[in-house]
């Protein structure tokens, strides 16, 4: 997300921007006597459904989380995508910040959406894991995340964050011994990573499914 757009929607837990004229805004951003400016980004933050716009009715306001209606027929969410993940070591660091979104149909997500986010896969250790309809996380694909989903279960493919870390990887618990397993499942070959329960280990939340990278090539 632009640095200006940021701070327009952090505004809005404070500040009725709609009352404001964009010059009085602009100030508040710290772009002085560019209104223009602060109307590209409004406009830029309603296309990603995070914000209802209107300047002539004065309407300047936060949206449900990723909710955006385009026609009546046509409902789109705008998933935040907050980083990587990696699919083979634990090296990519979990950044806890949205670097985008991505526009998607609610047709292709699940019921429950409020709570989803994106990561891209970044490596092969996952590609022979299928998560829905058959398809499988591959390098550079969007992996739709439920982040309210942190108690996992045997079988489950989740996001396990280990040192600030982050892994997509499937998961397996020993309760005997208080060992947690995070195994691969890929054409290549992968150790598996054995996690303790005292170790800085979190789940940030299972994966749901995945959208495929178009290749053109």
């Amino acid at each position: 997300m632009h640095k200006i757009q940021a701070t327009l929607y952090s505004l809005l837990k404070s500040h009725d921007l709609g009352k404001m004229s964009l010059r009085h805004i602009a100030k508040l951003v710290g772009v002085e006597n560019r209104p223009q400016t602060v109307k590209y980004h409004l406009a830029q933050l309603q296309k990603a459904g995070l914000i209802q716009y209107n300047q002539e009715e004065g309407v300047i306001r936060p949206t449900n989380r990723g909710f955006n209606t385009l026609t009546e027929k046509s409902v789109f969410y705008s998933l935040p995508i907050v980083g990587s993940a990696n699919c083979g070591p634990a090296t990519i660091f979990a950044e806890d910040r949205v670097q985008g979104y991505l526009k998607v149909s609610s047709k292709m997500l699940p019921r429950k959406k409020s709570e989803l986010f994106i990561l891209v896969a970044d490596g092969s250790s996952m590609n022979l894991a299928e998560v829905s309809q058959g398809k499988t996380i591959e390098d550079g694909d969007f992996v739709v995340i439920d982040s309210s989903y942190r108690n996992p279960k045997n079988g489950d493919i989740v996001v396990a964050v280990i040192d600030g870390m982050a892994t997509i990887k499937r998961y397996t618990e020993n309760k005997r011994y208080g060992q947690i397993v995070l195994e691969a499942e890929s054409t290549e070959k992968f150790m598996p990573i054995f996690v303790h329960e005292g170790d800085d280990f979190s789940i940030s939340g299972k994966v749901v499914d995945v959208i495929k990278r178009y290749n053109s090539n």
